[in-house]
């Protein structure tokens, strides 16, 4: 049998510190930072609550991070 893979381990970096940010130097940052996935969303957009590891969400108002969490 196939070992279950593991998936990489997530950056050590808090959402809190992209609040506030331009939303595109916000991505830039996270995908520097090692998160494989950065998703923009509007205020009050309806997403699945699905956690994908490495994944880093930013809900973004008048084109800044107002809000960031993991998964």
């Amino acid at each position: 049998m196939a070992p279950i893979p593991k998936p990489p381990a997530e950056p050590q970096d808090n959402p809190d510190t992209y609040v506030g940010l331009d939303a595109e130097r916000a991505e830039r940052l996270a995908r520097d930072r090692g998160w494989s996935t950065v998703r923009s969303l509007p205020p009050g957009a309806i997403i699945t609550m699905e956690y994908l590891s490495g994944r880093l969400n930013f809900e973004v108002k008048d084109g800044r991070v107002a809000r960031a969490w993991k998964g």
